[in-house]
């Protein structure tokens, strides 16, 4: 885990030509996104059908797979949970299309994923550009990954440290998309091995239901550091 420190994030949405500004307390963020083996190793399946080595981002996740594993690691390690799961499958419809939802225990010092203000801040490390470096350099996107996912680590970091914060898998962060407009959606972050380079940018956004398991989806840990 690296720590990020706090600072200010302008976000922005091309859908609706909103943006916002968010001030940050300092967080940590994982290096590089969650491996197949690291999952492995703590829940006991691998949803991303065992492909390859155990290196490469876990995927297939859906964001309940997400903030599952965010416990169940937390719990290992002694930590306490970040987030209230109120239904043991966590799919249970409320009768307007939206799950019950998950309460996100923000006292709490175990791990968690980024919100989406903290995905970009961290993504950005500073920059101000679509990118912290050049796209080959530093992602796997469709025009060099060959169209298959890729271990992490292959490309450059930012200057924090953090690889992978574009191109291999999307992350699943914290936020609901737009709610009014697509209920209970959660924001995913970063692009993924099979997008064009325009999706390879540190503001865009896409969604997902919190259900859907898809292959170019994974995650990242963040933690909020103790007092």
């Amino acid at each position: 885990m690296i720590t990020v420190p706090g600072g200010h994030v302008t976000l922005s949405d091309r859908r609706t030509e909103r943006t916002w500004s968010v001030e940050l307390a300092p967080y940590e963020l994982a290096a590089h996104p969650v491996t197949q083996a690291a999952y492995a190793q703590t829940t006991g399946t691998d949803p991303g059908s065992g492909q390859g080595s155990g290196l490469l981002p876990v995927h297939d996740l859906s964001w309940w797979d997400a903030v599952r594993y965010c416990n169940t690691l937390s719990r290992q390690e002694g930590l306490t949970p970040a987030y209230r799961l109120p239904h043991a499958t966590g799919t249970t419809d409320n009768g307007d299309g939206q799950e019950d939802g998950v309460t996100w225990d923000r006292e709490a010092d175990g791990y968690r994923l980024p919100t989406e203000a903290e995905w970009e801040h961290a993504c950005r490390a500073g920059t101000a550009g679509p990118r912290y470096g050049p796209l080959d350099d530093i992602a796997w996107h469709r025009g060099n990954s060959r169209e298959h996912i890729h271990e992490v680590g292959g490309r450059l970091p930012n200057s924090w440290g953090l690889y992978d914060m574009l191109g291999n898998v999307w992350e699943w962060c914290w936020d609901v998309y737009d709610p009014e407009v697509y209920g209970s959606y959660r924001v995913l972050r970063g692009g993924g091995w099979f997008d064009e380079h325009w999706s390879c940018r540190a503001s865009v956004r896409r969604r997902s239901h919190p259900t859907l398991r898809i292959d170019d989806v994974g995650l990242r840990l963040a933690r909020t550091p103790r007092p």
